[in-house]
């Protein structure tokens, strides 16, 4: 089956009526998850327009650690093939790194353009075990976590902090790289190891050349990224309910909202796989998921998935751009995208009478 409804088997034009009446009778609807192709993703934001709901990707927290560090200090950034291309010595920050293929790729070769070609290319890792298939060299982070060795590398670095130190050694070999990548995962080192480390990448080319290459999530934040920035101008974390798009990444955190008593419905998108959130199963919710069971929210919908079931346009860790993924193996029968979904009910709730938004005194009145 393809859709339900309270755990029972529908038709899948009855479980999108169903799923336009929850949302049509909304005063502070949802839309969260977003982990979808671009297609899907820009629907979503439209629908979210129409009914004057917030937008919450899965990704929010992996998004918002590297997107505050932009918004306060700015960044210097490159790409994986830029990376490869040019880099004589990679930093490779904690350990989420080290399970992507990005790693293993820069190990293979040595930079072939720019002023390090024909140079050894040197990997090293700040608080990461590594692979000991891969040529590196290793420092501790310290009992103080990642940040805090990330600051105190850019106290080294620029001259602040003196004396002999574990970490004066990788300082070194920073500021006489003629091409330093430093390689991390936002969700790993969270807001403020990212502001360090875009303060070090800046600090550096202050001297020679180095740049920042952080890793993508595997829910399509960064996709979420660009759609949003096409269709609002801002981050993904926005507010419909007086009928602009409003930015604040505190206040349109799903997780916080739902705790506050801030939600009266929510859809939940996740055509590629994404940890489903508690509260599908407290808030009346709409779930178009391309893996479902039937169970996970009030009303479930089975949509294709994105580049497997369906050809889509996806985020590209190796481009780090949006790109045309083929599908990996069409079924027969396949489920319609969820882009499709999102436009029937689209065209349903913008035919409908809404309710009014919910207003302040209201929200309160139910925390």
């Amino acid at each position: 089956m393809t859709a339900w409804i309270d755990g029972q088997a529908v038709e899948r034009d009855a479980a999108v009526a169903a799923a336009a009446e929850l949302l049509a009778g909304a005063r502070s609807p949802l839309v969260a998850g977003l982990c979808a192709d671009a297609a899907a993703v820009q629907a979503a934001f439209d629908l979210a327009r129409t009914v004057g709901a917030s937008v919450d990707p899965a990704a929010g927290a992996a998004v918002y650690a590297d997107l505050g560090a932009l918004a306060s200090v700015g960044a210097m950034a490159t790409t994986p093939a830029e990376a490869r291309g040019r880099a004589d010595l990679v930093l490779v920050v904690g350990q989420a790194p080290w399970t992507a293929g990005l790693v293993r790729d820069l190990a293979a070769d040595d930079p072939v353009r720019g002023r390090a070609s024909g140079r050894p290319r040197t990997l090293a890792t700040l608080g990461g075990t590594g692979d000991g298939a891969v040529r590196h060299v290793a420092y501790p982070a310290g009992e103080a976590g990642i940040p805090a060795a990330i600051g105190l590398l850019r106290g080294l670095v620029a001259g602040r902090v003196a004396g002999p130190h574990p970490l004066a050694d990788l300082a070194a070999r920073l500021r006489d790289a003629l091409y330093g990548v430093i390689v991390y995962d936002p969700a790993e080192i969270g807001a403020l190891g990212a502001e360090m480390l875009t303060g070090l990448v800046k600090d550096l080319n202050e001297t020679t050349r180095c740049f920042a290459l952080a890793l993508g999530d595997v829910h399509q934040g960064r996709t979420a990224i660009q759609v949003a920035a096409w269709s609002t101008g801002q981050g993904p974390r926005v507010g419909f309910g007086r009928g602009r798009p409003e930015h604040d990444p505190w206040r349109f955190d799903s997780g916080r909202q739902v705790a506050a008593g801030e939600v009266d419905a929510a859809l939940w998108l996740a055509a590629l796989p994404a940890p489903l959130p508690a509260w599908t199963r407290t808030v009346p919710s709409v779930a178009l998921l391309g893996t479902p069971t039937g169970s996970e929210a009030r009303v479930v919908i089975a949509v294709a998935v994105p580049g497997e079931t369906a050809g889509a346009a996806l985020w590209h860790p190796g481009r780090a751009a949006i790109a045309w993924h083929e599908a990996g193996a069409p079924a027969a029968a396949a489920a319609p995208d969820a882009a499709a979904i999102l436009a029937d009910l689209h065209d349903r709730l913008a035919a409908a009478p809404m309710r009014a938004p919910a207003t302040p005194t209201e929200l309160s009145a139910s925390c």
